[in-house]
Protein backbone atom coordinates (compact mmCIF):
# COMPACT_ATOMS: atom_id res chain seq x y z
CA UNK A 1 0.00 0.00 0.00
CA UNK A 2 1.11 3.38 -1.07
CA UNK A 3 2.11 6.02 1.82
CA UNK A 4 -0.66 8.68 2.21
CA UNK A 5 -0.24 11.61 -0.44
CA UNK A 6 0.45 13.86 2.30
CA UNK A 7 2.78 12.07 4.19
CA UNK A 8 5.44 11.32 1.43
CA UNK A 9 4.26 12.96 -2.04
CA UNK A 10 7.24 11.64 -4.18
CA UNK A 11 6.78 8.26 -3.16
CA UNK A 12 2.84 8.60 -3.37
CA UNK A 13 3.59 10.18 -7.47
CA UNK A 14 6.03 7.41 -7.55
CA UNK A 15 3.44 4.82 -7.37
CA UNK A 16 1.14 6.45 -9.58
CA UNK A 17 3.80 5.89 -12.01
CA UNK A 18 4.47 2.32 -11.58
CA UNK A 19 0.84 1.74 -11.82
CA UNK A 20 0.82 3.76 -15.16
CA UNK A 21 4.32 1.89 -16.58
CA UNK A 22 2.55 -1.74 -15.14
CA UNK A 23 -0.64 -1.16 -17.67
CA UNK A 24 1.20 -0.93 -20.14
CA UNK A 25 3.62 -4.40 -20.10
CA UNK A 26 2.92 -6.53 -22.72
CA UNK A 27 2.71 -9.96 -21.00
CA UNK A 28 -0.70 -8.45 -19.44
CA UNK A 29 -1.56 -6.81 -22.45
CA UNK A 30 -0.91 -9.16 -25.45
CA UNK A 31 -2.94 -12.62 -25.22
CA UNK A 32 -6.25 -11.29 -26.27
CA UNK A 33 -4.96 -9.68 -29.36
CA UNK A 34 -3.13 -13.10 -31.07
CA UNK A 35 -4.40 -14.66 -34.01
CA UNK A 36 -4.33 -18.71 -34.45
CA UNK A 37 -1.23 -20.53 -35.24
CA UNK A 38 -1.86 -20.56 -39.40
CA UNK A 39 -1.30 -23.41 -41.63
CA UNK A 40 2.19 -22.42 -42.47
CA UNK A 41 5.13 -21.13 -40.93
CA UNK A 42 4.48 -18.10 -38.35
CA UNK A 43 7.36 -14.79 -38.28
CA UNK A 44 7.88 -12.79 -35.79
CA UNK A 45 9.50 -9.46 -36.61
CA UNK A 46 9.87 -5.97 -34.72
CA UNK A 47 11.17 -3.18 -33.46
CA UNK A 48 10.89 -0.52 -30.54
CA UNK A 49 12.03 0.04 -26.80
CA UNK A 50 9.21 -3.01 -25.32
CA UNK A 51 10.65 -5.07 -28.68
CA UNK A 52 11.97 -7.25 -25.75
CA UNK A 53 9.50 -7.47 -23.09
CA UNK A 54 6.70 -7.75 -26.45
CA UNK A 55 9.18 -11.15 -27.73
CA UNK A 56 9.10 -12.61 -24.30
CA UNK A 57 5.00 -12.19 -23.86
CA UNK A 58 4.66 -13.47 -27.03
CA UNK A 59 7.13 -16.73 -26.59
CA UNK A 60 4.83 -17.30 -23.07
CA UNK A 61 1.50 -16.93 -24.90
CA UNK A 62 1.71 -18.61 -28.13
CA UNK A 63 1.23 -22.38 -28.39
CA UNK A 64 3.87 -24.66 -27.23
CA UNK A 65 3.45 -27.12 -30.02
CA UNK A 66 3.12 -24.05 -32.86
CA UNK A 67 6.15 -23.00 -34.92
CA UNK A 68 7.40 -19.88 -33.65
CA UNK A 69 10.37 -18.13 -35.14
CA UNK A 70 11.94 -14.25 -36.05
CA UNK A 71 13.91 -11.29 -35.31
CA UNK A 72 13.26 -8.42 -33.03
CA UNK A 73 15.66 -5.39 -32.53
CA UNK A 74 15.47 -3.44 -29.32
CA UNK A 75 17.72 -0.32 -27.70
CA UNK A 76 20.95 -1.38 -25.95
CA UNK A 77 20.32 -2.19 -22.26
CA UNK A 78 16.40 -2.69 -22.82
CA UNK A 79 16.52 -6.32 -22.89
CA UNK A 80 14.29 -7.64 -19.88
CA UNK A 81 15.31 -11.22 -18.10
CA UNK A 82 13.48 -14.06 -19.93
CA UNK A 83 10.81 -15.12 -18.16
CA UNK A 84 11.04 -18.59 -16.22
CA UNK A 85 10.54 -21.51 -18.21
CA UNK A 86 9.72 -19.60 -21.55
CA UNK A 87 11.76 -21.27 -24.33
CA UNK A 88 13.74 -18.67 -26.31
CA UNK A 89 11.95 -19.16 -29.89
CA UNK A 90 12.57 -15.54 -31.01
CA UNK A 91 16.10 -13.83 -31.48
CA UNK A 92 16.49 -10.56 -30.12
CA UNK A 93 19.33 -8.42 -30.68
CA UNK A 94 20.00 -4.69 -29.97
CA UNK A 95 20.97 -1.45 -31.36
CA UNK A 96 21.06 2.28 -30.76
CA UNK A 97 18.76 4.65 -29.77
CA UNK A 98 17.76 7.68 -30.36
CA UNK A 99 20.15 7.99 -32.98
CA UNK A 100 20.46 4.78 -35.32
CA UNK A 101 23.86 2.96 -35.64
CA UNK A 102 24.99 0.22 -37.84
CA UNK A 103 23.64 -2.39 -35.43
CA UNK A 104 20.27 -1.00 -36.14
CA UNK A 105 21.03 -1.33 -40.07
CA UNK A 106 22.38 -4.59 -40.07
CA UNK A 107 19.44 -5.85 -37.97
CA UNK A 108 16.57 -3.98 -40.65
CA UNK A 109 18.03 -5.69 -43.57
CA UNK A 110 17.88 -9.03 -41.77
CA UNK A 111 14.32 -8.45 -40.81
CA UNK A 112 13.28 -6.92 -44.54
CA UNK A 113 15.43 -10.52 -45.76
CA UNK A 114 13.25 -12.93 -43.28
CA UNK A 115 9.73 -10.77 -45.07
CA UNK A 116 10.82 -12.69 -48.51
CA UNK A 117 9.56 -15.70 -49.95
CA UNK A 118 6.20 -15.99 -47.74
CA UNK A 119 3.46 -17.50 -49.20
CA UNK A 120 -0.15 -17.02 -48.47
CA UNK A 121 -0.01 -19.64 -45.95
CA UNK A 122 1.87 -17.52 -43.92
CA UNK A 123 1.74 -15.44 -40.62
CA UNK A 124 3.53 -12.39 -39.43
CA UNK A 125 3.24 -11.18 -36.15
CA UNK A 126 4.75 -7.39 -35.93
CA UNK A 127 6.00 -5.99 -32.25
CA UNK A 128 5.83 -2.24 -33.11
CA UNK A 129 7.01 0.26 -30.35
CA UNK A 130 7.85 3.57 -29.79
CA UNK A 131 11.85 3.83 -30.85
CA UNK A 132 11.39 1.45 -33.44
CA UNK A 133 12.36 4.73 -36.18
CA UNK A 134 15.43 4.57 -34.73
CA UNK A 135 16.21 1.14 -34.33
CA UNK A 136 14.77 -0.06 -37.60
CA UNK A 137 16.67 1.65 -39.74
CA UNK A 138 17.66 1.14 -43.30
CA UNK A 139 18.09 4.12 -45.47
CA UNK A 140 16.72 5.24 -49.04
CA UNK A 141 19.10 3.96 -51.68
CA UNK A 142 21.92 6.56 -52.32
CA UNK A 143 21.42 7.42 -48.65
CA UNK A 144 24.27 6.91 -46.27
CA UNK A 145 24.08 5.78 -42.79
CA UNK A 146 25.93 8.59 -41.99
CA UNK A 147 23.43 10.75 -43.53
CA UNK A 148 20.81 9.31 -41.54
CA UNK A 149 22.18 10.13 -38.45
CA UNK A 150 22.89 13.51 -38.45
CA UNK A 151 19.36 13.80 -39.96
CA UNK A 152 18.20 12.33 -37.04
CA UNK A 153 19.73 14.37 -34.26
CA UNK A 154 18.76 17.61 -36.50
CA UNK A 155 15.20 16.85 -36.45
CA UNK A 156 15.99 16.11 -32.51
CA UNK A 157 17.29 19.03 -31.51
CA UNK A 158 14.45 21.11 -33.79
CA UNK A 159 11.77 20.82 -31.83
CA UNK A 160 10.01 18.96 -34.42
CA UNK A 161 7.01 17.06 -33.85
CA UNK A 162 6.88 13.05 -33.58
CA UNK A 163 4.40 13.26 -36.70
CA UNK A 164 6.49 15.67 -38.46
CA UNK A 165 9.98 13.39 -37.87
CA UNK A 166 8.91 10.25 -38.84
CA UNK A 167 7.27 11.75 -41.78
CA UNK A 168 10.76 12.76 -42.83
CA UNK A 169 11.96 8.89 -41.84
CA UNK A 170 9.54 7.43 -43.73
CA UNK A 171 10.44 9.05 -46.97
CA UNK A 172 14.39 8.31 -46.38
CA UNK A 173 13.55 4.70 -45.72
CA UNK A 174 13.57 1.22 -47.71
CA UNK A 175 11.66 -0.25 -44.66
CA UNK A 176 9.29 2.02 -42.86
CA UNK A 177 6.16 3.55 -43.94
CA UNK A 178 4.32 0.60 -44.89
CA UNK A 179 6.93 -0.91 -46.79
CA UNK A 180 7.81 -3.96 -44.30
CA UNK A 181 4.39 -5.13 -44.92
CA UNK A 182 4.41 -4.46 -48.51
CA UNK A 183 7.37 -6.77 -48.44
CA UNK A 184 5.20 -9.77 -46.94
CA UNK A 185 3.07 -9.48 -49.40
CA UNK A 186 0.97 -12.52 -49.95
CA UNK A 187 1.19 -13.63 -46.00
CA UNK A 188 -1.14 -12.26 -43.48
CA UNK A 189 0.02 -9.52 -40.96
CA UNK A 190 -1.31 -8.92 -37.61
CA UNK A 191 0.68 -5.60 -36.01
CA UNK A 192 0.51 -5.74 -32.27
CA UNK A 193 1.65 -1.84 -31.39
CA UNK A 194 1.95 -0.07 -27.92
CA UNK A 195 1.37 3.53 -28.83
CA UNK A 196 3.87 6.42 -27.56
CA UNK A 197 2.22 8.54 -29.97
CA UNK A 198 -0.23 11.29 -29.60
CA UNK A 199 -3.35 10.51 -31.02
CA UNK A 200 -2.41 7.10 -31.11
CA UNK A 201 -2.02 6.82 -35.17
CA UNK A 202 -0.29 3.18 -35.98
CA UNK A 203 1.14 4.83 -39.22
CA UNK A 204 2.90 6.59 -36.57
CA UNK A 205 4.45 4.33 -33.98
CA UNK A 206 7.81 3.58 -35.01
CA UNK A 207 7.49 5.46 -38.33
CA UNK A 208 4.99 2.74 -39.05
CA UNK A 209 6.52 -0.15 -40.92
CA UNK A 210 3.68 -2.39 -40.75
CA UNK A 211 0.73 0.42 -42.49
CA UNK A 212 0.21 2.28 -45.13
CA UNK A 213 1.28 6.02 -45.14
CA UNK A 214 -1.37 8.57 -45.97
CA UNK A 215 1.67 11.55 -45.80
CA UNK A 216 3.87 12.59 -48.86
CA UNK A 217 7.30 13.21 -50.14
CA UNK A 218 5.70 16.96 -50.69
CA UNK A 219 5.27 16.74 -46.87
CA UNK A 220 8.71 15.59 -46.19
CA UNK A 221 10.83 18.56 -47.96
CA UNK A 222 8.10 21.09 -46.33
CA UNK A 223 9.36 19.72 -43.10
CA UNK A 224 13.02 19.67 -44.23
CA UNK A 225 12.31 22.81 -45.10
CA UNK A 226 10.61 24.28 -42.44
CA UNK A 227 13.47 23.19 -40.01
CA UNK A 228 16.52 24.52 -42.31
CA UNK A 229 17.96 20.59 -41.87
CA UNK A 230 20.29 19.87 -45.72
CA UNK A 231 19.59 16.50 -47.03
CA UNK A 232 22.33 15.20 -50.22
CA UNK A 233 20.98 16.98 -53.27
CA UNK A 234 20.41 13.71 -55.32
CA UNK A 235 18.21 12.60 -52.41
CA UNK A 236 16.42 15.92 -52.47
CA UNK A 237 15.72 16.00 -56.32
CA UNK A 238 14.25 12.32 -55.50
CA UNK A 239 11.87 13.52 -52.59
CA UNK A 240 10.77 16.60 -54.26
CA UNK A 241 10.00 14.59 -57.72
CA UNK A 242 7.92 11.92 -55.29
CA UNK A 243 10.13 9.09 -56.39
CA UNK A 244 10.67 7.84 -52.75
CA UNK A 245 6.94 7.74 -51.91
CA UNK A 246 5.57 5.46 -49.35
CA UNK A 247 2.31 2.92 -49.86
CA UNK A 248 -0.46 4.00 -49.61
CA UNK A 249 -4.04 3.56 -48.27
CA UNK A 250 -5.83 1.34 -50.86
CA UNK A 251 -3.11 -0.44 -51.81
CA UNK A 252 -3.76 -4.07 -52.50
CA UNK A 253 -0.85 -5.40 -50.91
CA UNK A 254 -2.10 -4.08 -47.01
CA UNK A 255 -5.53 -6.47 -47.58
CA UNK A 256 -6.78 -8.41 -44.61
CA UNK A 257 -3.83 -7.09 -42.30
CA UNK A 258 -4.53 -6.16 -38.67
CA UNK A 259 -3.37 -3.54 -36.72
CA UNK A 260 -4.29 -3.84 -32.90
CA UNK A 261 -3.32 -1.42 -30.26
CA UNK A 262 -2.16 -3.86 -26.94
CA UNK A 263 -1.23 -0.68 -24.80
CA UNK A 264 -1.96 3.28 -24.79
CA UNK A 265 -1.04 5.92 -23.23
CA UNK A 266 -4.60 7.06 -22.14
CA UNK A 267 -4.91 3.58 -20.63
CA UNK A 268 -2.00 4.17 -18.46
CA UNK A 269 -3.10 7.38 -16.98
CA UNK A 270 -6.48 5.81 -16.77
CA UNK A 271 -4.79 3.05 -14.71
CA UNK A 272 -2.41 6.18 -12.80
CA UNK A 273 -6.24 7.84 -11.94
CA UNK A 274 -7.38 4.76 -10.48
CA UNK A 275 -4.67 4.37 -8.25
CA UNK A 276 -4.40 7.75 -6.71
CA UNK A 277 -8.82 7.43 -6.10
CA UNK A 278 -7.89 3.98 -4.36
CA UNK A 279 -5.51 6.17 -1.72
CA UNK A 280 -8.24 8.36 -1.48
CA UNK A 281 -7.33 11.23 -4.02
CA UNK A 282 -10.02 12.69 -6.57
CA UNK A 283 -7.63 12.44 -10.12
CA UNK A 284 -8.42 14.39 -13.66
CA UNK A 285 -6.41 13.42 -16.98
CA UNK A 286 -5.81 16.74 -18.68
CA UNK A 287 -5.12 14.66 -21.86
CA UNK A 288 -2.72 12.34 -23.38
CA UNK A 289 -2.19 13.86 -26.44
CA UNK A 290 -0.38 16.71 -25.23
CA UNK A 291 2.29 18.07 -27.59
CA UNK A 292 4.37 21.01 -27.32
CA UNK A 293 7.54 22.67 -26.21
CA UNK A 294 8.44 20.90 -23.01
CA UNK A 295 9.22 24.18 -20.35
CA UNK A 296 5.88 25.98 -21.61
CA UNK A 297 3.72 22.78 -21.06
CA UNK A 298 4.99 22.88 -17.91
CA UNK A 299 4.10 26.41 -17.62
CA UNK A 300 0.78 25.77 -18.42
CA UNK A 301 0.52 23.13 -15.79
CA UNK A 302 1.93 25.52 -12.91
CA UNK A 303 -0.55 28.03 -13.90
CA UNK A 304 -3.58 25.02 -13.57
CA UNK A 305 -2.07 24.13 -10.18
CA UNK A 306 -1.81 27.26 -8.62
CA UNK A 307 -5.36 28.07 -9.43
CA UNK A 308 -6.44 24.84 -8.12
CA UNK A 309 -3.81 25.17 -4.81
CA UNK A 310 -5.45 28.78 -4.69
CA UNK A 311 -8.89 28.94 -5.50
CA UNK A 312 -9.64 25.03 -5.98
CA UNK A 313 -11.17 25.59 -9.17
CA UNK A 314 -11.35 24.11 -11.72
CA UNK A 315 -10.55 21.41 -9.32
CA UNK A 316 -10.93 21.01 -5.74
CA UNK A 317 -7.77 20.22 -3.97
CA UNK A 318 -6.46 17.78 -2.52
CA UNK A 319 -6.19 16.26 -6.28
CA UNK A 320 -4.02 14.87 -8.81
CA UNK A 321 -3.88 16.26 -12.22
CA UNK A 322 -2.47 13.62 -15.31
CA UNK A 323 -1.10 14.32 -18.51
CA UNK A 324 0.37 12.31 -21.21
CA UNK A 325 1.60 12.98 -24.73
CA UNK A 326 4.91 13.64 -26.65
CA UNK A 327 6.62 17.30 -25.54
CA UNK A 328 9.68 18.31 -27.42
CA UNK A 329 12.56 20.77 -26.76
CA UNK A 330 14.62 22.73 -28.92
CA UNK A 331 18.04 22.47 -28.06
CA UNK A 332 19.64 26.19 -27.91
CA UNK A 333 23.59 26.01 -28.16
CA UNK A 334 25.28 26.98 -25.14
CA UNK A 335 27.25 30.23 -24.36
CA UNK A 336 30.41 30.56 -24.74
CA UNK A 337 32.41 29.30 -22.29
CA UNK A 338 29.39 27.04 -20.59
CA UNK A 339 29.21 23.46 -20.36
CA UNK A 340 26.62 21.58 -22.64
CA UNK A 341 23.48 20.77 -20.52
CA UNK A 342 22.14 17.21 -20.46
CA UNK A 343 18.33 15.99 -19.80
CA UNK A 344 15.53 15.30 -21.87
CA UNK A 345 11.66 16.15 -22.58
CA UNK A 346 10.50 15.47 -18.56
CA UNK A 347 13.30 17.22 -17.19
CA UNK A 348 12.79 20.67 -18.88
CA UNK A 349 8.92 20.10 -18.67
CA UNK A 350 9.79 20.39 -14.59
CA UNK A 351 12.54 22.75 -15.14
CA UNK A 352 9.67 24.99 -16.36
CA UNK A 353 7.26 23.93 -13.77
CA UNK A 354 9.40 24.60 -11.16
CA UNK A 355 10.48 28.33 -12.66
CA UNK A 356 6.66 28.81 -13.05
CA UNK A 357 5.25 27.49 -9.53
CA UNK A 358 7.76 29.97 -7.64
CA UNK A 359 7.85 27.69 -4.44
CA UNK A 360 3.86 27.04 -4.57
CA UNK A 361 2.75 25.54 -1.60
CA UNK A 362 1.18 22.16 -1.59
CA UNK A 363 2.07 21.67 -5.00
CA UNK A 364 4.45 18.52 -5.67
CA UNK A 365 4.98 17.04 -9.07
CA UNK A 366 7.00 14.33 -10.79
CA UNK A 367 7.27 13.87 -14.92
CA UNK A 368 9.24 10.80 -16.30
CA UNK A 369 8.83 9.31 -19.54
CA UNK A 370 8.01 5.60 -19.29
CA UNK A 371 10.63 3.80 -21.13
CA UNK A 372 12.75 4.74 -18.05
CA UNK A 373 14.72 6.71 -20.03
CA UNK A 374 14.86 10.72 -20.13
CA UNK A 375 16.17 11.27 -23.47
CA UNK A 376 19.70 10.05 -23.31
CA UNK A 377 19.93 9.96 -20.04
CA UNK A 378 20.08 7.50 -16.98
CA UNK A 379 17.02 9.00 -15.38
CA UNK A 380 12.98 8.66 -16.08
CA UNK A 381 12.46 12.06 -15.17
CA UNK A 382 12.64 14.61 -12.39
CA UNK A 383 10.57 15.56 -9.14
CA UNK A 384 9.61 18.85 -8.24
CA UNK A 385 7.95 20.04 -4.74
CA UNK A 386 7.05 22.97 -3.28
CA UNK A 387 11.10 23.79 -1.85
CA UNK A 388 12.41 22.71 -4.75
CA UNK A 389 13.21 26.75 -5.99
CA UNK A 390 14.58 27.63 -2.04
CA UNK A 391 17.00 24.54 -2.40
CA UNK A 392 18.90 24.98 -5.37
CA UNK A 393 18.86 28.84 -4.84
CA UNK A 394 20.78 27.94 -1.49
CA UNK A 395 23.27 26.29 -4.00
CA UNK A 396 24.10 29.25 -6.11
CA UNK A 397 21.76 27.60 -8.61
CA UNK A 398 19.48 29.60 -10.88
CA UNK A 399 17.09 28.17 -12.85
CA UNK A 400 17.35 30.29 -15.55
CA UNK A 401 20.82 29.59 -16.37
CA UNK A 402 19.75 25.93 -16.64
CA UNK A 403 16.74 26.27 -18.77
CA UNK A 404 19.29 28.23 -21.03
CA UNK A 405 21.22 25.63 -21.95
CA UNK A 406 18.48 22.88 -21.35
CA UNK A 407 20.11 21.10 -18.15
CA UNK A 408 17.22 19.63 -16.23
CA UNK A 409 19.23 17.11 -15.18
CA UNK A 410 22.14 19.01 -13.92
CA UNK A 411 19.81 21.08 -12.09
CA UNK A 412 17.92 18.25 -10.77
CA UNK A 413 20.58 16.12 -10.37
CA UNK A 414 22.49 18.47 -7.55
CA UNK A 415 19.26 18.66 -5.45
CA UNK A 416 18.87 14.66 -5.36
CA UNK A 417 15.74 14.85 -7.15
CA UNK A 418 16.61 12.82 -10.55
CA UNK A 419 13.35 10.05 -10.84
CA UNK A 420 15.34 6.83 -11.74
CA UNK A 421 14.08 3.68 -12.65
CA UNK A 422 16.09 1.61 -15.06
CA UNK A 423 14.49 0.67 -18.26
CA UNK A 424 11.04 -0.37 -17.84
CA UNK A 425 10.81 -2.75 -21.23
CA UNK A 426 7.60 -0.48 -22.39
CA UNK A 427 6.75 2.94 -23.64
CA UNK A 428 3.69 4.78 -23.85
CA UNK A 429 5.25 7.78 -23.95
CA UNK A 430 5.50 10.92 -21.48
CA UNK A 431 3.84 10.62 -18.21
CA UNK A 432 3.19 13.30 -15.63
CA UNK A 433 1.22 14.05 -12.24
CA UNK A 434 0.79 16.85 -10.07
CA UNK A 435 -0.65 16.47 -6.30
CA UNK A 436 -1.99 19.66 -4.78
CA UNK A 437 -2.92 18.99 -1.32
Amino acid sequence: MPLHPAADPRRFLEHLYRAAVRRAMPLHTLGPFLPAPPAGRTIVLGAGKAGGSMAHALEALWPANAPLEGLVVTRYHHLPPRPAGVAQRIEIVEAAHPVPDAAGLAAAQRILALAQGLTSADLVLCLISGGGSALLTLPAEGLALEDKQRINRELLNSGATIVEMNCVRKHLSRIKGGRLAAACSPARVVTLAISDVPGDDPSVIASGPTVPDASSCADAVAILQRYGIQVPGAIMSLLEQGALETPKPGDERFAGHEVHLIATPQQSLEAAAQAARAAGIEAHILSDEMEGESREVGKVHAALARAVARRSQPFARPCVILSGGETTVAVRPPAAGAPRGRGGRAGEFCLGLAQALQGQPGVFALAADTDGIDGVEDNAGAFVGPDTLGRAQAQGMKIDSFLERNDAYGYFGALGDLVVTGPTHTNVNDFRALLVL
